[in-house]
């Protein structure tokens, strides 16, 4: 495989969909490899085959605001490799959404999805749409002009749907509640529903919960733990409110949390009342962190992230390349020696590549964020079966998962020195799965 010759090719093709080409780029580098060992992926075609989209979707999406404006939106749907399951990821509303972002997102979570050993594919979906500042009412017309046109491109057994930044509970209300009218059918073509409706117990914060897990596994790799540890958070939403909450859970002190007006620096740590005070900036819609320093009396950073503080593990839950090269330094400085990502790519490459150079615990997207779509598979199968689990065996159930990915990722990223490449054991993981199956099947 020359990686070189494939990545000019695809920038010919996709010019300046940056955010796509750096996902592929870090999966080809990361496989080469294992694909040089394997002949047959290349009379099959494979990576051809898998760095495109089976099918990309757009159409525009005009609802009415609260004074009686027509407003025109573009919506999405990147429905990427279906090789061992319904495409699945989530929707995501937010005025960067372009088809760079979404290419990039689907791409990352095929092997994402192959790695919760779960039957599901990859996809991704969203729009330009920003819910800042929009009343309850205009979400609701817009989720509901949305799906007129998505309803007709997914299904329970085709492709499924969740969550995403500006997409929460509140969202998914709003379009599963079209989809079934316009369905006429009862089925869990959404996940992440409401509790009463069809929803799974800690889907919420199954992201941030899982990232950590993927945390406790790696630091139980050198006889380490929780307890006692200072902890920065990036974000504030669904993802950095189960980490911050799993952390306190596991005896940590989370002394960040971040939005994109700044950071706000807590060194009592979040806990307790905190903590739910994060839901309260959730659901303000508001999309800003610095309440939290005027309720609490505590710092804020304006337009600085929280990379600056000296920690012992850090938890990029934002969005992606929000933590950089200078940033990843300024980390390692400090002390800093485990890094897990609650986020789709929060790490740019220059990131990644200081904290590989100082051989750190760092754990990537794909692994180490992938509780969420794992309890979205765990939904799925409870509607499957018209029955519903108890939070404690879904909490259960994730935490195995996310021991099996680690397993999975030292499996086929450990060095003969010791050291475990995460970013190449989950990508090798990930992509053998899905490529043995495209195989089996044939070139369809």
């Amino acid at each position: 495989m020359n990686v070189e010759r494939i990545m000019i090719g695809l920038e010919k093709k996709h010019p300046g969909e940056m955010e796509y080409l750096q996902a592929v780029r870090e999966v080809l580098e990361s496989i080469e490899e294992v694909y040089s060992e394997n002949p047959h992926f290349e009379s099959a075609g494979i990576i051809d085959r898998l760095v495109e989209p089976d099918r990309v979707m757009t159409f525009k999406v005009p609802w009415a605001d609260d004074e009686g404006n027509v407003v025109v939106n573009l919506g999405y749907r990147i429905q990427f490799n279906n090789a061992i399951g319904p495409y699945k990821g989530g929707l995501r509303f937010h005025p960067s959404v372009n088809l760079s972002i979404l290419k990039f997102l689907g791409f990352e979570q095929i092997f994402k999805n192959s790695l919760t050993t779960l039957p599901m594919g990859g996809g991704k979906g969203g729009s330009d749409f920003n819910p800042k500042g929009k009343s309850d009412s205009e979400i609701m017309r817009f989720c509901q002009a949305f799906m007129l046109e998505l309803w007709k491109l997914i299904g329970p057994e085709t492709d499924v749907p969740a969550g995403d930044i500006g997409v929460g509970g509140r969202e998914i209300g709003y379009m599963f509640g079209m989809y079934r009218k316009l369905a006429r059918e009862n089925t869990g073509v959404f996940t992440g529903k409401g509790r009463g409706w069809g929803g799974s117990l800690i889907r919420p914060e199954a992201t941030g919960f899982g990232n950590v897990y993927f945390a406790k596994e790696m630091l139980k790799t050198k006889g380490d733990f929780f307890e006692g540890k200072t902890v920065c958070v990036s974000g504030f939403g669904n993802v950095a409110w189960g980490a911050v909450s799993k952390v306190t859970e596991l005896g940590g002190k989370v002394v960040t949390i971040s939005g994109p007006d700044g950071y706000v620096y807590d060194p009592d740590g979040i806990s307790g009342e905190k903590i739910e005070f994060m839901l309260e900036l959730r659901a303000s819609n508001n999309d800003v962190v610095q309440p939290y320093a005027l309720e609490f009396g505590v710092e804020f950073h304006k337009g600085k992230r929280p990379w600056e503080v000296k920690c012992d593990i850090a938890l990029p839950c934002a969005t992606q390349n929000e933590l950089s090269g200078d940033d990843a330094q300024t980390l390692v400085n400090n002390g800093c020696f485990c890094v897990s990502e609650g986020a789709n790519m929060p790490s740019t490459p220059e990131a990644v590549e200081v904290f590989l150079e100082n051989k750190i615990l760092f754990g990537p997207g794909k692994a180490a964020n992938a509780g969420g779509v794992s309890v979205s598979g765990l939904e799925m199968s409870q509607n499957s079966m018209k029955l519903n689990w108890t939070r404690e065996e879904v909490d259960a159930k994730l935490h195995q998962i996310m021991k099996d990915i680690h397993e999975q990722c030292v499996t086929h990223g450990s060095t003969d020195d010791g050291f475990v490449d995460y970013v190449k054991g989950a990508n090798i993981a990930g992509f053998l799965k899905v490529a043995n199956a495209m195989v089996d099947q044939g070139i369809v």
